[in-house]
């Protein structure tokens, strides 16, 4: 049941959190499928209405900075800085968990996720709980387990069923997940790009963030890093723009129930045509409109039938990196 996220209907959502229920929520990244966080038998609905693995660990999301000694042990003074800098916003900071809290959200470990979303409805459905009790909420991506992630109430609604109370807060902003960072083992490492870049966590703590392998330790386990994710039906495949014009002119009237998702429409290029069996979506040149637009271009083509999506990679550089991240995952 999808509603209008006014005050009422806010309300209404921060009583079924205290009360052991599911709720699908807006954030500025994507919507999610939210449980009080330190009920653990609310949060094993999550796993099962996901098909999750239930050792794969959830991020919390909280009100602010104010809630975070509810959960973590420990704040390294980087960490503090980070949270400084982007609360609210799309950072997830992993820290060491408190003994005896959020133990299925964390997927058993000792670590725990921390994020304080942005988006309006959010805070206000966080301070809501926070009044009843309930001092976060763990929410991943509301969809199956594996799949692209929902920017719409409608996508959640797609995905998860009439009967989950869904608050509407409009189209997600960001269109990707939270830039995710371990601060667990000394130094930042980052787990998952996002929208907040390596260069400005970077600028932001005054510390060189590594990659996840970087150090002898194992990084934690954390949301949206398996090989495999963020996946449609149809099959993605990464190539170049040339790539693309050449194949489908290779193709030509045989190029059926394919989609494209590209910067310039490939019948525009020298020789190459795009017949009725091919659908094109516009790829965005800019880094921050094609993460808005990824997810929403997948849904769009596998509702369209497509057996194949091909997307035209985008360019290697700081501010794609989780654009990319998301499309070689897609494509795994």
């Amino acid at each position: 049941m999808i509603i209008a996220a006014d005050e009422r209907a806010i309300a209404q959502a921060a009583r079924a959190l205290r009360d052991g229920q599911l709720v699908g929520i807006p954030t500025e990244t994507v919507y999610g499928l939210a449980a009080n966080a330190t009920d653990d038998a609310a949060v094993a609905q999550i796993f099962v209405a996901k098909g999750r693995p239930a050792d794969h660990p959830l991020i919390v999301h909280v009100a602010s900075a104010a809630q975070v000694p509810i959960f973590a042990a420990q704040v390294p003074e980087f960490a503090q800085a980070l949270i400084d800098a982007f609360w609210p916003g799309p950072l997830t900071l992993i820290l060491p968990r408190q003994s005896g809290v959020a133990m299925a959200s964390a997927g058993g470990q000792d670590s725990i996720g921390l994020r304080c979303p942005s988006h309006p409805v959010s805070q206000q459905l966080l301070q809501a709980c926070a009044a009843l009790g309930v001092q976060g909420v763990s929410a991943p991506s509301a969809n199956r387990f594996g799949r692209v992630s929902p920017t719409t109430a409608a996508h959640v609604q797609s995905e998860l069923g009439q009967d989950l109370l869904i608050l509407d807060g409009g189209e997600c902003a960001v269109g990707i997940e939270s830039t995710i960072i371990d601060c667990t083992r000394g130094e930042p490492v980052l787990l998952r790009p996002g929208h907040i870049t390596r260069l400005q966590i970077e600028a932001a703590c005054g510390r060189t963030v590594l990659d996840k392998d970087a150090l002898t330790q194992a990084a934690p386990r954390a949301s949206g890093t398996l090989e495999s994710h963020y996946a449609p039906r149809a099959k993605v495949r990464l190539m170049s723009a040339q790539d693309i014009d050449a194949k489908l002119q290779a193709l030509g009237p045989h190029a059926n129930n394919l989609g494209v998702w590209s910067a310039q429409r490939p019948d525009a290029g020298a020789g190459a045509g795009a017949g009725a069996g091919v659908v094109w979506r516009a790829q965005s040149t800019s880094a921050e409109q094609a993460a808005h637009d990824l997810f929403s271009v997948l849904r769009d083509l596998d509702v369209r039938g497509v057996t194949q999506i091909w997307v035209q990679l985008p360019p290697d550089t700081p501010e794609w990196e989780g654009v990319l991240d998301r499309l070689k995952r897609a494509a795994a």
